[in-house]
C-alpha cells in the first residue's frame, strides 16, 4: 500500500516519529510503501486537501483548519510529539534572563506562517503587542522547497538578518553549537503560562475519505508511528542512523542529542484535555467559531492503537 505522506519540515525532532517509522522500517513492515517530503509552510495542508498527499505531519495541527474549517473533512490519528514545540530563541548578547519575555521589545523576530500564530498569542497573553512592540518578519527564501525553517532561521541569525526566532529545537540547537543564540522562552519546559504549551502538539493526520475508504492503510500508518517512538525513547541513538540517511550533515550530528531530550514528548495519545485546549487556541486565533467535540477532532476508531 502507497501513502505519501506531506511534513511541513523535515530536519525537525518535534515530527521526528513519523520520518523514523520510514527510515527504520516500520511502515513497511506494516506493508505500507511510506514516504514522507517536505512541503514547506502550510504547503502540506494544501497537499492533503488537494489529495496531493495521504497523510500530513503538521508541527502544528491547527494548521489543519487552514483548509479544512471546523475540522471537517479530516481528522488527527496520532500524536507525534506532545506540546506546543517551539522554542524562542534571541542573540547570544542579549542581556535577557531566561523566560523574560519582556526583553522581546524593539527586537527584530522571525516564525514561520501557522507557527507564528502561537507566538503573536503569547506575546499578547504578555501584554506584549505584536505588531507595536517588537517586528516579526518572513524571511527570503523561507519559502523554498527545501527548507527547514529552524536550522534557516539560525543561519539568519547568525548572520545578523534578525535577532531572534520561534523554531522547533533543531533551530535552537543549531544556533547555540554555533554561538549564536540562546533560548528566552521553551514553552514546554515550564518557561510560559501553561496554556501555551498546550495549544498544539505535532501529529499525523489524514481525510474522513481516506479512513472510510481504506482505514487499514490509516491504521497502518499508526502502529508504524507508535512503534517508532517505542524504539526512540528505547535506544535515542538510533535517531542518529535517521539523520544521516535523510538530514544535512550538521543537522545529522544534531538529531540524536535534541531526540533524546525530546523522547518523553513522543507520546501517540491525543488526550481529550488536549484537544480541548487546542480548540480554545484555535477559537482565540480566529481559526474555530466554536469549541468541536473530540470525535470530530480525533479518528476514534484507532485509539485503542496508541497503546501497542
Amino acid at each position: 500500500m502507497e501513502m505519501r505522506i506531506a511534513a511541513v519540515d523535515l530536519v525537525s525532532n518535534t515530527c521526528f516519529p513519523a520520518l523514523a517509522a520510514e527510515e527504520l522500517g516500520f511502515y513497511r513492515a506494516e506493508g505500507l510503501d511510506a514516504h514522507v517530503e517536505i512541503f514547506p509552510l502550510l504547503g502540506a495542508t494544501r497537499a492533503l486537501r488537494d489529495g496531493s498527499a495521504d497523510a500530513m505531519i503538521a508541527g502544528s495541527v491547527h494548521d489543519l483548519l487552514t483548509e479544512f474549517p471546523g475540522w471537517k473533512g479530516a481528522k488527527l490519528l496520532v500524536a507525534l510529539s506532545q506540546g506546543t514545540p517551539w522554542l524562542l530563541v534571541v542573540r547570544a548578547e542579549l542581556a535577557a534572563a531566561r523566560g523574560d519575555l519582556g526583553a522581546v521589545k524593539g527586537l527584530r523576530l522571525t516564525a514561520a506562517p501557522g507557527p507564528d500564530r502561537a507566538l503573536r498569542r503569547m506575546l499578547t497573553d504578555a501584554d506584549i503587542d505584536p505588531d507595536r512592540d517588537l517586528e516579526i518578519v518572513e524571511l527570503p527564501g523561507v519559502g523554498a522547497r527545501d527548507v527547514s525553517f529552524g536550522v534557516f532561521a539560525a543561519r539568519a541569525l547568525e548572520a545578523g538578518q534578525i535577532d531572534g526566532f520561534w523554531a522547533n529545537a533543531m533551530g535552537s540547537e543549531t544556533a547555540m553549537r554555533r554561538g549564536v543564540g540562546k533560548i528566552l522562552v521553551d514553552v514546554r519546559r515550564g518557561d510560559d503560562p501553561a496554556e501555551v504549551r498546550n495549544f498544539t502538539f505535532a501529529g499525523l493526520a489524514t481525510t474522513d475519505a481516506l479512513i472510510e475508504r481504506d482505514p487499514e492503510r490509516a491504521a497502518a500508518a499508526v502502529r508504524a508511528v507508535v512503534k517508532a517512538q517505542h524504539a526512540l525513547r528505547a535506544n535515542p541513538a538510533l535517531a542518529a542512523e535517521v539523520g544521516r540517511r535523510r538530514f544535512p550533515a550538521e543537522a545529522a550530528e544534531l538529531i540524536a542529542t535534541v531526540v533524546e531530550r525530546d523522547v518523553p514528548f513522543y507520546d501517540p495519545v491525543i488526550s481529550e484535555e488536549a484537544v480541548a485546549a487546542l480548540n480554545r487556541f484555535a477559537q482565540s486565533i480566529g481559526h474555530l467559531e466554536r469549541l468541536v467535540p473530540y470525535d470530530q477532532v480525533v479518528a476514534v476508531r484507532f485509539r485503542p492503537l496508541w497503546g501497542e
